[in-house]
C-alpha cells in the first residue's frame, strides 16, 4: 500500500492510498486457496472445485472484502503511526470508482480533520467562589405556607353565596358540539376549583358568580391544538348544574399538617424543608461555580478547532433554540435553520471546552461507573411511565443514547476534579443574592 499526503493545512488532512492490483489479486487468491478445502459445488467433490470456478463464483465478493480490509488496515496503520485523532469519521472516496475495473490499481482518497493538540493548563491558577446559603426562617415559613395551601380543604359557603375565583364548585355537566353530545364531555359531582385552569380556557370564568342550585350554560371553543382532533377548534356548549359552592380553607400549620407530609411533628417537617432548601441552594451554587470555572478555562486556553465539529454544534444549537421558540412543532418537518454568528460563537466555546474537559478527564483517568450509568438510565426512564422496560432495551441497543447519558456525568466529575485543584473560597450569601447570581447566568 502506497500512501501520499495530499493536504496538510491547519487541522485538515488528506491522503491518497494506492493498493497495487497485483497485491489485491494475491490477497484474493490466498483467500480462495484458504477456503478451497471446505467448498462444495455440484459436480465436484468437497475441496476439489477448480480455482478458476471458485474465482468466478466467489471472486467478486472476496475482491470487495479484500479491498475494504486493505483500506481499513491502511487507515488504521496511518492513524497509529501519525498519532492523528480524527474529529469525525474520515471521508473515504474511491478515485475513478465508476470506471474502475478488476486489474486496475485501487486508489482511495481519505480526508479528515484531526483533533488539535490540547495545551496544558495550570488548574491551581483557577480561583473559584463557593456560595453557601443557610435555610433562613422566612424561607422555611414561606414553604410551610405553600404546603398548607396545597393541603387546603373546602367548606360550604353560606347558601346563596356567589362563587369566587379560588372557590370550589361541585357541578354536573354535559357538553354538546353542533347540538350533539360528545364522548367524554359529561361528568357528575365534579369538584372544580375556579381559576385552576384545569378545564378548557374560558370555562371556569363563566362559573364565577354562580350560586348553588343554578343552571349555567357555558360556551367555549376548544383549542386548535386540542388532543382530540374531532373537537379541535370547535365551539362547544356545556349545560352545568351547580350543586355546591365551597370556600377554600388552608390547613393549619401544626403537627397534623406535618404528618400529612411524612414527618413526625412540625419541628421534623421544618428540618425536612430546611434540608430540601439547602440542597436546592447547593445545586444553584454549584451551577454558578461551574460557570465561573468554565469561563476561566475558556479565557485561559486557546487552540485551533475542527471546523466540522463547530459547524455541527452550531446547527444543533440553532435547531434547539428554534424549537424552544416554536414549541408547537414537535417533528423535524421544517425548513433549514441556518446558524447565526452568535450560534457559531457559542458553538466554538462548547467545542473548545468539551475537548479541553475530555483531555483533562482522560489524563486524570476520570471514568463513569456502571452504577452511575444505571442511575442515569433510571432517572431518564421516569420520563416514560409504563414504558421503562422498553426504554432500557432502547438504551442498551443505542450507543448514541448511552453517550448522551454518560457525557454530563463525565463532565461533572471532571469539573469536580478541576475544582479540587483550584483555589476555592467559601462565601455565605442570602437567598436573594444567590437568586441574583443565578439570574446573571441566564444573561451571559
Amino acid at each position: 500500500m502506497q500512501v501520499k499526503e495530499t493536504q496538510n493545512e491547519g487541522l485538515k488532512r488528506g491522503y491518497q492510498f494506492t493498493l497495487p492490483a497485483a497485491d489485491l489479486a494475491a490477497t484474493v487468491d490466498a483467500k480462495l486457496k484458504e477456503a478451497q478445502p471446505e467448498v462444495e459445488m455440484k459436480g465436484f467433490r468437497k475441496g476439489k472445485v477448480p480455482m478458476a470456478m471458485l474465482k468466478k463464483q466467489f471472486g467478486p465478493r472476496i475482491l470487495g472484502d479484500a479491498m475494504q480490509e486493505a483500506i481499513d488496515g491502511a487507515l488504521k496503520k496511518h492513524l497509529d503511526e501519525s498519532g492523528d485523532r480524527p474529529a469525525t469519521q474520515p471521508k473515504v472516496e474511491m478515485q475513478n470508482g465508476e470506471t474502475w475495473k478488476e486489474g486496475d490499481d485501487v486508489v482511495v482518497n481519505v480526508s479528515y480533520e484531526a483533533l488539535p493538540p490540547i495545551p496544558e493548563v495550570d488548574l491551581t491558577g483557577l480561583t473559584l467562589e463557593k456560595l453557601t446559603v443557610p435555610a433562613e426562617e422566612a424561607a422555611i415559613n414561606e414553604a410551610l405556607e405553600n404546603l398548607a395551601k396545597s393541603a387546603q380543604s373546602f367548606e360550604d359557603r353560606k347558601k346563596g353565596s356567589k362563587a369566587k375565583s379560588g372557590d370550589q364548585v361541585v357541578i354536573d355537566f354535559k357538553g354538546f358540539v353542533d347540538g350533539e353530545a360528545f364522548e367524554g364531555g359529561a361528568g357528575e359531582d365534579y369538584p372544580l376549583v375556579l381559576g385552576s385552569n384545569s378545564f378548557i380556557p374560558g370555562f371556569e370564568d363563566q362559573l364565577v358568580g354562580a350560586k348553588e342550585g343554578e343552571d349555567v350554560t357555558v360556551t367555549v371553543t376548544f383549542p386548535t391544538e386540542y388532543g382530540a382532533a374531532h373537537l379541535a377548534g370547535k365551539e362547544a356548549t356545556f349545560e352545568c348544574t351547580v350543586k355546591a359552592v365551597k370556600a377554600p380553607k388552608e390547613a393549619e400549620i401544626d403537627d397534623e399538617l406535618a404528618k400529612k407530609f411524612g414527618a413526625e411533628d412540625l419541628d421534623g417537617l421544618k428540618k425536612q424543608i430546611a434540608g430540601r432548601l439547602e440542597q436546592e441552594y447547593a445545586g444553584a451554587a454549584r451551577a454558578i461555580l461551574k460557570r465561573s470555572l468554565l469561563d476561566q478555562l475558556d479565557e485561559k486556553v486557546k487552540f485551533d478547532l475542527p471546523e466540522s465539529l463547530v459547524e455541527a454544534e452550531a446547527h444543533q444549537i440553532a435547531h434547539q433554540l428554534w424549537h424552544e421558540e416554536n414549541p408547537e412543532v414537535h417533528d423535524h418537518n421544517h425548513g433549514s435553520i441556518e446558524p447565526t454568528d452568535e450560534h457559531k460563537k457559542l458553538a466554538e466555546r462548547r467545542v473548545r471546552l468539551g475537548l479541553l474537559l475530555a483531555e483533562i478527564g482522560q489524563k486524570a483517568e476520570v471514568t463513569v461507573t456502571d452504577q452511575e450509568m444505571t442511575q442515569a438510565v433510571l432517572r431518564a426512564a421516569r420520563q416514560y411511565p409504563g414504558q421503562e422496560r422498553a426504554f432500557f432495551e432502547f438504551v442498551q441497543q443505542n450507543q448514541a443514547v448511552q453517550q448522551q447519558l454518560r457525557a454530563p456525568i463525565f463532565e461533572d466529575k471532571v469539573v469536580d476534579h478541576i475544582a479540587e485543584q483550584a483555589k476555592v473560597e467559601e462565601k455565605t450569601v442570602t437567598k436573594e443574592e444567590l437568586e441574583k447570581a443565578v439570574e446573571a447566568l441566564d444573561e451571559l
